[in-house]
């Protein structure tokens, strides 16, 4: 694995991007960063972390997705990944709020934003961004957020957690063909409020109630109305409250 650790930066993402745009780079290239001053969120939100407390990091994965089709393929094997390394540090509680939120119990602790870039010839290469609390222990101004070091009461290594969510998430794409079923029925079973009755506003800001079923095969969350009619919502057009 080719390891890339910097001090600080603005955005791994963008490091990571423009860097596989000049050089040829091998697959599962990583980058990190103990300070980023531009995190990414999903649409355009700001992810802020405490310098050098927090695991910052991007991946370059290549042919793992085909077409476009399969984009959200890609963030369900990451997000399993790292569910996987959590609970083998005895993480408690832990889900993921679609699309991209960790969560330990109702509240986050981790992101991912992927981005991909589809080549001329048809190749799609994405920009895999994880952010992780990790022992940041102030979230005054975030209050729906935490980290592993608050919720277990201990001191974690993150670079030790960043070596196993790589080995992890290596063995997930490379099993993909063969177990994919496998890997949807987990991340389906993991999904934040799955089956729970909870309030959502659509993108009118009207709120309504409904019931998460599942993930389409595009990665839009299915919900069961109150008509007893299932919906497809996109990322843009609906947010959870809770």
């Amino acid at each position: 694995m080719n390891l890339i650790k910097l001090d600080a930066i603005d955005s791994t993402n963008d490091f990571l991007k423009e860097l596989s745009n000049r050089d040829v780079l091998e697959n599962f290239t990583v980058v990190t960063a103990e300070n980023q001053t531009n995190g990414k969120g999903q649409m355009g939100s700001v992810w802020a972390s405490e310098q050098g407390k927090n695991l910052t990091m991007s991946i370059l994965v290549k042919t793992f997705l085909l077409n476009t089709s399969q984009i959200y393929n890609l963030t369900i094997v990451v997000s399993l990944s790292v569910i996987k390394v959590l609970e083998g540090f005895n993480i408690p509680k832990l889900s993921i709020k679609w699309p991209n939120d960790i969560m330990s119990d109702h509240k986050k602790i981790g992101g991912v934003l992927i981005e991909n870039t589809i080549k001329s010839d048809g190749t799609i290469i994405s920009i895999v961004g994880l952010g992780l609390n990790v022992n940041q222990t102030n979230f005054e101004s975030l209050p729906k957020a935490s980290s592993l070091a608050l919720i277990c009461n201990s001191s974690f290594d993150k670079e030790e957690i960043l070596f196993e969510i790589m080995h992890e998430l290596k063995s997930n794409i490379q099993n993909w063909d063969r177990k994919s079923a496998v890997f949807i029925t987990n991340y389906t079973s993991k999904l934040f409020k799955k089956g729970i009755p909870m309030p959502f506003l659509d993108q009118n800001n009207n709120k309504f109630m409904g019931i998460i079923q599942g993930i389409s095969p595009v990665g839009k969350l299915q919900i069961l109305l109150e008509d007893d009619i299932e919906s497809e919502f996109d990322i843009k057009e609906i947010q959870m409250l809770y």
